[in-house]
Order: structure tokens, then sequence, then C-alpha cells
């Protein structure tokens, strides 16, 4: 395989791999497995790829005196790394694996989304040329498919070693990757971005409702637990690692809405937190949403999004907005 063969590879593989991770981080529903199974697979493709690239630039790089793209060059793959190893460590270590308040599943997204502005940079230069449409129309060799094919083979050998020992070491992973904690706790209270509990006095509280409905209004506890409770059980599955199954006790986002007189052709229920957070809701996800005030039978503790949070199955942790100050009906 070419040197220039091997960039666009490269670039290719960082492409689907940051792509379907940042698409990961939202995937909650058993349908989206395949999307899981193809970043792990692209994870160890990307692996072996950078392996090579690393062999074959940085001795002629130093000889040339070429500086400038080594030092490039060596951030781009100290980040690549760090999300590599992570990812591995992650999948292989049979546990959840923390380094202080962060999972290293937490750790290797940062590094991974990391990548993006140093990758971009890199390329502008000089390389951004081997991407152009020409360029990636010409014709593949025997030998670069081979050399393809090759690489890709020992990257799925590399991701299937990893969960092979997961396997080994007793690991329970959910198809997200996710470790299952025991059924019926309360969860953690972890934080995509580490940031802290914001103060909300429950007293003070309003819920705020307004947009595309025929009666705006703002709510306090009482007024929202008055348009009727439900206790659910639903799967929390957390981006920065684990999931458990447990119940919500809360009044259904429907009540809400229809006490609001909501706009029935309205496209999206936005929900945003205190802290400025904000998830759209498709209005058939809606049916299912539940502003949770408690979880386990036990009120909702405050590092868990007290006074209000949102529960919505089939989105990942990220999507349950905690903290929950206004909804707003949109088209």
């Amino acid at each position: 395989m070419s040197g220039a063969a091997l960039d666009r590879l490269l670039a290719f593989l960082l492409v689907v791999q940051l792509t379907t991770g940042l698409l990961t981080l939202r995937s909650g529903q058993p349908a989206t497995a395949p999307l899981f199974w193809i970043h792990g697979l692209v994870a160890g493709a990307l692996l072996v790829a950078s392996v090579e690239k690393l062999r074959r630039s940085v001795g002629p790089a130093v000889r040339a005196g070429r500086w400038r793209n080594l030092l490039l060059g060596a951030l781009l793959a100290l980040l690549v790394a760090a999300a590599l190893a992570g990812g591995f460590a992650w999948v292989a270590s049979g546990r959840i694996w923390s380094i202080g308040p962060w999972t290293i599943l937490t750790l290797h997204v940062w590094a991974a989304l990391a990548v993006l502005p140093i990758l971009v940079f890199h390329l502008l230069p000089r390389r951004w040329r081997l991407l152009r449409t020409r360029s990636m129309a010409r014709p593949m060799s025997r030998r670069t498919f081979l050399a393809g094919a090759g690489i890709a083979a020992m990257g799925a050998l590399a991701w299937g070693t990893a969960n092979a020992i997961d396997r080994i070491r007793g690991g329970a992973r959910r198809f997200t990757g996710s470790r299952w904690l025991p059924d019926g706790g309360v969860p953690p209270p972890t934080t995509f971005y580490g940031e802290g509990t914001p103060t909300v006095d429950s007293e003070r509280w309003r819920l705020r409702v307004h947009g595309r409905v025929a009666s705006p209004m703002e709510m306090d506890l009482a007024g929202l637990a008055a348009l009727g409770t439900e206790e659910r059980e639903a799967v929390l599955d957390c981006t920065s690692g684990w999931v458990m199954r447990t119940t919500w006790r809360g009044t259904p986002l429907t009540a809400l809405l229809a006490a609001a007189g909501a706009d029935a052709a309205a496209t999206f229920v936005k929900v945003r937190s205190v802290t400025g957070w904000m998830v759209p809701l498709e209005r058939h996800e809606v049916a299912e949403a539940l502003l949770a005030t408690d979880v386990a039978d036990a009120p909702l503790p405050a590092g868990n999004g007290a006074p209000v949070r949102l529960v919505v199955p089939g989105r990942r942790g990220l999507d349950w907005v905690k903290w929950v100050a206004e909804i707003e009906v949109a088209y």
C-alpha cells in the first residue's frame, strides 16, 4: 500500500470512527446495535493502520527535519492512541474502570473529540489534496486492496480479542458497551462533562411551559403532581459507561402537554435544564417520557436531577435532562 493510499485509509477510518462515536452517544435502542459493532471494528482497523503509519513516517520525518509536521503528527498520534487505548481498555477490563471521577470510557470520548480539530489542522497544509474526489476515484490496485483487507482482518482480530478477554473476566455489557449495575437502585450521580450539581430550591422552583400551546404556564411541584403520577421501570444507559434498570415515579409528559393545550401539529418538544442543556424530543417519544420526581421508591437526589428529571426510554443518559426547568413545544 502506497503512502497516499494509507493516508486516505486513515482519513476514512477516522471520519467513520468519529461519526459513529458521536451517533452512539445518543443511540439507546437495540436496533442501533450495528452502529456500535461498526465503531468497534473500525477501532481495530484504525489501531493497525495508525501503527503502520507511525512505522513509515517517523524516521523519514526526523531525518528530513520536518519538525512542524512531527509536532502536529505527534499530538494527533497521542490523542488517537489515548482514544483507542481507552476504548480497548474499557472493553477488555471486565469492570467499570475509573480515574478519579471519570470512567475510562468518558476519557476515551474526550480524547476522540479532541482529535477532530487537530486532524483538520494537520490535513489542511498539504494532505487535504489526498481527499479530493479525483484522488479518491483512482482505481484501487490489487496490492492496495490486499493490504486494506489485511488491516481490516487484523483490526477485527484486535476487537474480537478484547471482547473475548472481557468475557473471560466475567464482564457484562449492554450492546452499547455500558456495564450493568444491579437493578432497582439509585443511579450514580454522574454528568458527561463533570460539571457540579446546581443549587435548586424546590420550594421556589417553577416549570415553565410555553411555545405552541394554548395556555402557557408556570407550575410548581404540587401542580405537576396534581396532573397525575405514574411509576415506570426504565433503563438508564449512561454515556460514562454504566447502565441500570430501575423504577421512576413522576408525571407523564403527555399529561403536562394536555394541560397546556399543546398544538397537535407541533413536531418537537424541547426539554431544557436550569444549566441550559436542552434536548428536543420527537412527538412519538413524548408518549413514553416521564418528568420524574422519585427514583427507586425515594425522592430524587439532587445529583440525579431533583426536583425534576426527564426519563425518556430509548435514549442514552445524555438526553435524560436533569434539573428540568422549561418545556417548549415547537415546529
